[in-house]
C-alpha cells in the first residue's frame, strides 16, 4: 500500500473522526497520533492497523494527563507538517494589529536627505514570520538546522492625507540550529537549545538604513503553565563609516545600548490564554531597554485575539534609540504555544 494511499486514507479518517462525538482532547491527541504514525510506518501498514496503533496510545495519553506540554505540543504539531509541501510552519508569532497607537511617533529625522511625512499616531503593525528545515537528525533524532524569515512591518494605514505610506519594514534572515531535549534543572526542564545567526534590517539607503548582525543562544524552560525564554547575543563587530553617507560601515554602531544584550521572555498558559513579558536591558549604569506585554485569547479554534503593549527603545530599527510607548489590539494567527 502507498504512502500516497495512506496519506488521502487518513484525511477521510481525520474527517470523520471529527464528526464523532469524542471528547475535544481525545479527539485531537487520535489526529496528531494518526499524522504521526503514517510518516513513520512501513508503507504496508494497514489503515486498521494504524487506527488500533493510535486508539491504544489514545487511551493511555487520556489516562495520564496532561497530554503533552505546552512545549512538546508544538514540537509534536510542527513535526507531524514538516514535511507537508502545502504547509509553511511559523517561527515566531504572526498577527495582525490594525489599530496600534503610539503616543510619541518619531518624526525627527535628517530633513535635507528624505522629503518627511508626518507621522500618524494610529497606524497598522503586522509580523509574518516563517521557517523550514534544511537539515533533520543531525545529532540525534531531535535535532535540527533551520532557515527563518521574519518581517515586521508598520503602515500608516490611516494617513490618506499622504498615501497611506509604509512607514518601516524590518527584514529578519536567520540560520539557527535547534535540539530538543529533556534536561531538568529543579522543577524546571529545559525543553529547547538554540544557536542561530540572525540578520536584521530595514531595506533602506542612507541615512536611514539600519541593521546589525548577531550571533546568539536561546535556552526554554517549563515548568506546568509557566514557559521562559532566555535568549542572550553578541553583536558582529563592523568597521567605522568614512563620512556619514558612507554606503559602507556601521549604520547604528551604538545599537546596543538601547537594544540591549539579552532578550528575557515569560510566558503564562491558563484557560487557552497566554500572558507574557519581554524584557530587554543593556545592563548598564545609563540604563536603556525595552519592555512589552502581550495578551491572547481564543476567537474560535483558528484565530486568538491579541493585545500588546510596548514602551521603550527599538520597538522598529529605525526608532531603536527613540523611546516610544504603544498599545495594539488585532488578531493572532499562530500563538508561541
Amino acid at each position: 500500500m502507498s504512502k500516497t494511499f495512506l496519506l488521502l486514507s487518513a484525511f477521510v479518517i481525520l474527517t470523520v473522526w471529527s464528526q464523532l462525538s469524542l471528547s475535544e482532547e481525545y479527539s485531537e491527541s487520535m489526529k496528531t497520533c494518526l499524522l504521526k504514525t503514517i510518516q513513520l510506518s512501513d508503507p504496508k501498514t494497514t489503515i486498521d492497523q494504524l487506527i488500533s496503533i493510535c486508539e491504544n496510545k489514545t487511551l493511555i495519553v487520556k489516562k495520564t494527563k496532561p497530554v503533552l506540554s505546552h512545549v512538546d505540543g508544538r514540537f509534536a504539531r510542527e513535526m507531524s507538517t514538516e514535511n507537508n509541501p502545502s504547509v509553511i510552519t511559523p517561527h515566531y508569532r504572526n498577527y495582525l494589529v490594525p489599530f496600534s497607537y503610539s503616543k510619541n511617533p518619531d518624526n525627527v529625522r535628517d530633513q535635507q536627505s528624505e522629503n518627511l511625512t508626518p507621522l500618524d499616531n494610529l497606524e497598522t503593525k503586522f509580523q509574518i514570520s516563517l521557517k523550514a528545515p534544511l537539515f533533520n537528525n543531525i545529532f540525534s533524532n531531535q535535532d535540527s538546522l533551520h532557515f527563518g524569515f521574519t518581517i515586521k512591518s508598520y503602515w500608516q494605514m490611516y494617513n490618506s492625507k499622504y498615501s497611506s505610506p509604509f512607514r518601516e519594514t524590518n527584514y529578519q534572515p536567520e540560520l539557527f540550529y535547534f535540539m530538543k531535549n529533556n534536561w531538568k534543572i529543579g522543577n524546571w526542564t529545559n525543553n529547547i537549545i538554540s544557536l542561530g545567526l540572525v540578520h536584521e534590517s530595514n531595506g533602506r539607503s542612507q541615512l536611514f538604513s539600519r541593521s546589525w548582525n548577531r550571533v546568539y543562544a536561546r535556552f526554554i524552560f517549563e515548568k506546568d503553565n509557566w514557559i521562559v525564554s532566555f535568549k542572550p547575543w553578541y553583536r558582529i563587530p563592523e568597521k567605522n563609516k568614512e563620512f556619514p553617507e558612507d554606503p559602507e560601515g556601521d549604520d547604528n554602531p551604538d545599537i546596543l545600548k538601547f537594544m540591549g544584550n539579552f532578550e528575557l521572555r515569560t510566558i503564562y498558559h491558563w484557560n487557552e490564554q497566554n500572558f507574557s513579558v519581554m524584557l530587554r536591558n543593556n545592563l548598564r549604569s545609563n540604563n536603556k531597554g525595552a519592555i512589552q506585554l502581550d495578551y491572547s485569547f481564543p476567537l474560535d479554534k483558528r484565530f486568538k485575539g491579541y493585545v500588546q503593549y510596548f514602551s521603550g527603545y527599538g520597538e522598529s530599527l529605525i526608532d531603536y534609540n527613540h523611546y516610544d510607548q504603544r498599545l495594539g489590539v488585532g488578531i493572532l494567527l499562530t500563538d508561541f504555544f
